[in-house]
């Protein structure tokens, strides 16, 4: 019997693995994210391998080449532009951007926290529209995602509002009365782990950092979902909610974004 080279079993075992990845990631996501899924987990390590360099420093290098420093509309353009011609990635986007950019603009926050930075995308998005004195301060666990967002923020000439920490959001959160002079926040954007946006927010009013009126606004809730978190705040009378559907980033997958407006401690319905 022929015994088979080694690197055709290396390569059937291989399959094998991808296969298994891949019917794992249909069974709970679907077609659309699936194929997100894949493109992420399989293809865009073999790319970033062969290219020598990360999707995320692909875009970077996009916007320095294309986009006008100190224009942050310009930013947010190649960045959108890039991510729906070229590479997907996990920006807010144009289409949620806008319900964002409204948000924004209603409730006109001064102290405004993200949990999330990725890119620097939704930093600078928020950042161009805050008022003079407005300040943003931005947590993004990942190192490397946090130099390119320093560095998106700079190019974009909104770095006097944005203040960048890096670390995760349970560690920073308790940190920031005292370290980074913060009473109380007018809004937080949750853009990070799904499975963070529940603990986060009860850190949050544990940390006695937010007040009445303070305005929660989270991204991807429906793609890829965030369900404790919307019961939560549905059913609390600390919260008055409003959904807002959109589609993911870059895709036509249904996605959409939670408002959730805190009434107080002393919200919560007798028995």
């Amino acid at each position: 019997m022929l015994e088979a080279p080694p690197l055709l079993l290396a390569a059937v075992l291989l399959g094998l693995v991808l296969l298994v990845v891949l019917l794992l990631l249909l069974r709970h996501w679907g077609w659309g994210l699936c194929l997100i899924g894949w493109n992420e987990f399989v293809l865009q390590p073999i790319h970033n391998l062969l290219m020598g360099d990360t999707k995320e420093q692909r875009i970077l290098n996009h916007v320095l080449q294309h986009a006008e420093p100190g224009n942050a509309q310009s930013v947010l353009e190649a960045i959108d532009t890039y991510c729906e011609q070229k590479e997907w990635a996990m920006n807010v986007g144009d289409k949620k951007g806008k319900i964002v950019d409204a948000v924004i603009q209603e409730h006109q926050p001064s102290v405004l926290l993200e949990l999330g930075a990725y890119c620097g995308y939704s930093a600078v998005r928020m950042a161009r529209l805050l008022s003079p004195g407005a300040r943003l301060i931005t947590i993004e666990i990942n190192p490397d995602c946090a130099a390119i967002t320093q560095r998106m923020v700079d190019f974009a000439g909104v770095k006097d509002k944005v203040t960048l920490v890096v670390g995760a959001s349970q560690d920073i959160i308790p940190q920031l009365k005292k370290k980074y002079d913060v009473d109380t926040l007018d809004m937080v954007f949750l853009d990070h782990w799904k499975d963070r946006y529940l603990p986060d927010t009860l850190l949050l009013e544990e940390c006695g950092l937010l007040r009445k009126g303070t305005v929660l606004l989270a991204d991807n809730v429906i793609c890829p979902g965030a369900p404790d978190f919307l019961a939560h705040v549905r059913g609390s009378s600390c919260f008055e909610c409003t959904h807002y559907q959109s589609f993911l980033e870059y895709r036509e997958v249904v996605d959409g974004l939670e408002k959730a407006i805190y009434k107080g401690p002393g919200s919560e319905a007798g028995p």
